[in-house]
């Protein structure tokens, strides 16, 4: 109901509000997750407005938009966010948005759907963590360059070279986490964490993925889901199980329990960032500082 009554009171505001907007000349963009944020950052620099939504460890299944999201939203010229029902409590802000012609951009729309894994738990059938195949990352950076450029000719020339650059990082990101995974032996290729967040990531990089709740982490899991996965852990002998940043620990350290409970002993191996980066201003602020190190914290854990 709370959700239902912002929509209504920015999209009364945007057309009182829209043109009395004071700023320097750049474009006003809003963006959803972190992740999102710091892609936009990197392309578009000091030619844009930016501002983030969500910030670290938030996550974007259960965010709900706030009084002060609604200032943000009506003052943007351009929103990016990760579709696929990601953000799965702003759907309906962004449907009502697109319905009055107001721009809003999914980033998933650079990815053709054929190329997504398939998902029940999301309105839009897919996995929306798309995200963790770099190479994905790479054609939702020239998707994002195109809509900037589109939005602002004046600087396309800018966002063009910081988009080249980015993908040059991307692409060095890539062989970079594949010789690091190269040291860990195929049969040590089995994450699991507490939701399922990494199948992009297993598919592209060779890993067995499981995660204790669905892709949503708006899913519990129950008592037979943790003992399941446990007897799975111990047939297989696995070493080490994740935490992420922003699914509560008490997950993860209740399956570790059902573990030790069975006389087989598994460590937690770190804390992943799943759906949010991490701090702003640290490496794992950045999406190419976050990937380098869920790959290493991971091959250190299950070697």
């Amino acid at each position: 109901m709370k959700n239902i009554l912002l929509i209504t009171i920015f999209i009364s505001l945007i057309f009182s509000c829209k043109n009395d907007q004071n700023n320097n000349g750049n474009l006003n963009v809003v963006t959803t997750t972190t992740l999102i944020t710091d892609l936009v950052t990197q392309i578009g620099g000091d030619k844009l407005n930016i501002q983030g939504l969500m910030g670290t460890g938030v996550d974007p299944h259960l965010y709900k938009a706030s009084e002060g999201d609604v200032s943000k939203l009506v003052s943007a010229d351009l929103i990016f966010y990760g579709g696929l029902h990601l953000e799965g409590k702003l759907v309906e802000v962004f449907e009502k948005m697109q319905s009055q012609n107001l721009q809003t951009i999914a980033v998933s729309d650079a990815l053709d759907p054929k190329t997504l894994i398939g998902s029940e738990y999301f309105a839009s059938n897919y996995d929306p963590h798309i995200w963790f195949d770099v190479h994905n990352w790479e054609l939702i950076t020239a998707f994002v360059v195109e809509k900037l450029s589109e939005a602002d000719p004046g600087n396309t020339a800018v966002f063009e070279e910081n988009g080249k650059n980015y993908l040059e990082q991307l692409g060095a990101l890539d062989a970079e986490i594949r010789a690091t995974i190269e040291t860990l032996p195929k049969e040590k290729r089995i994450l699991v964490t507490a939701h399922d967040a990494f199948n992009y990531f297993g598919k592209a990089y060779g890993f067995e993925v499981v995660g204790l709740q669905g892709l949503s982490t708006a899913t519990e899991a129950g008592v037979q889901d943790v003992q399941n996965l446990a007897s799975f852990i111990i047939k297989k002998n696995i070493k080490a199980i994740f935490v992420e940043s922003s699914v509560p620990r008490r997950t993860i350290e209740a399956l570790q329990a059902a573990v030790n409970s069975k006389n087989h002993h598994v460590e937690i191996g770190g804390t992943l960032f799943s759906d949010a980066l991490g701090t702003r201003g640290t490496p794992e602020g950045t999406y190419i500082g976050m990937f380098k190190h869920n790959v290493n914290t991971i091959v250190k854990a299950l070697q």
